[in-house]
């Protein structure tokens, strides 16, 4: 079952589509994070212009040395010692969709402790873009039922409630860190 929906989803990303999919802490809308257009319709989906709401699922530490042109000493620190998910937000985002990238160039990236997730970015060998499924200024769902039936039929392929797993139902820690390991702590 697992592998069947990774290779469907993987089938949908790389004709450029929308999936809606698990991840290890909310439901997710997504899409390849090197296609401009489907980072679009995913913008255009939740009536947000705001990128700085999206995020770059990978599915190891290492990984994240693809899309950031330094990565921070420390960043390799934080990203194999946190025991729940952690988003880092840093600065020289490189490789993927420049409207997934803010003005100020930076990437909000997170390692993905998830089975399917892991094995939709290992097969599609890209960051997988993840944002809460739900519309702009609405509050995140956290269990399946819970999302818009306007998300719902916004995307081209929902993926199957039964590889959920056991996510945390909340949205992940965010901490911004620059190149001189200083940083900020938002959520």
């Amino acid at each position: 079952m697992l592998q069947e929906e990774i290779n469907k989803a993987v089938e949908v990303l790389r004709s450029g589509g929308v999936i809606l999919y698990p991840t290890d802490t909310v439901w997710g809308i997504g899409c390849d994070a090197t296609n401009a257009e489907a980072v679009e319709r995913i913008y255009k989906l939740k009536g947000s212009v705001n990128k700085k709401g999206m995020i770059v699922l990978v599915d190891e530490p290492t990984t994240v040395g693809r899309y950031i042109k330094r990565v921070p000493e420390v960043a390799w620190d934080l990203l194999e010692l946190s025991d729940k998910p952690l988003t880092l937000i840093l600065d020289g985002a490189v490789g993927v969709a420049p409207n997934l990238i803010p003005e100020e160039g930076s990437l909000a990236v997170r390692v993905a402790d998830h089975d399917f997730c892991r094995g939709v970015v290992r097969r599609l060998r890209r960051g997988l873009v993840s944002t809460s499924a739900n519309f702009s200024g609405e509050p995140t769902p956290t269990t399946f039922e819970e999302i818009a039936e306007g998300i719902k039929s916004g995307v081209d392929h929902i993926v199957s409630t039964a590889v959920e797993g056991n996510p945390t139902r909340k949205a992940s820690s965010i901490m911004v860190l620059h190149e001189d390991g200083s940083f900020k702590i938002l959520r």
